[in-house]
């Protein structure tokens, strides 16, 4: 208590900032990055956008209509992503496509992102978009990786800020799948 005493107003005003600010970043932590927090069902942006590798084709939420999916957002040279990928395409695998299972690789170089999904095993349909593109701002990513799970009617149902776990992956697809009944 001394010290505090003898600390100068500018001083304790800072303290008591970065103490707030840790608490803040410690309760975004707990309920969003990873944790997969489930969101009110808010209807999904539709997107129409560039297939990733495969020139003149495109990928559109709206060809899955009816149907549950999952929308994942990454990039190649995001740490995080580099660990969930291989998980999401041994679920897409596991799943022999029953989960219908969407990837957007955002702000990547093409060739970087085609040889990253190579060794990943993604066998999925990927789009391609800058990262200041409407599907990015229309899902107000926080930061890469993001998922999202939709029910047939396309409203997002649960969401992951941060690498999805297997536990997570499960726990969504009953969720979706649930309410595609």
């Amino acid at each position: 208590m001394q010290r505090l005493r003898s600390l100068g107003r500018g001083q304790l005003a800072a303290i008591a900032a970065a103490a707030v600010g840790i608490a803040v970043i410690v309760a975004l932590g707990v309920t969003g990055a990873g944790a997969g927090s489930h969101a009110p069902a808010t209807p999904a942006k539709n997107f129409t956008l560039a297939a990733l590798g495969h020139p003149g084709q495109q990928i559109s939420l709206r060809s899955l209509a009816g149907r549950p999916v999952i929308v994942n957002f990454f990039a190649s040279w995001c740490t995080p992503c580099q660990k969930e990928t291989p998980l999401l395409a041994a679920f897409y695998r596991t799943t022999h496509g029953r989960v219908r299972l969407i990837g957007i690789d955002v702000n990547d170089q093409a060739s970087s992102a085609l040889a990253f999904m190579r060794k990943s095993g993604v066998t999925y349909p990927v789009a391609a978009e800058p990262a200041s593109d409407t599907t990015v701002i229309a899902y107000d990513l926080p930061g890469l990786p993001a998922t999202f799970f939709l029910d047939a009617h396309h409203r997002i149902v649960k969401r992951v800020f941060g690498a999805v776990t297997q536990a997570e992956l499960t726990a969504g697809t009953a969720l979706i799948n649930e309410r595609a009944k």
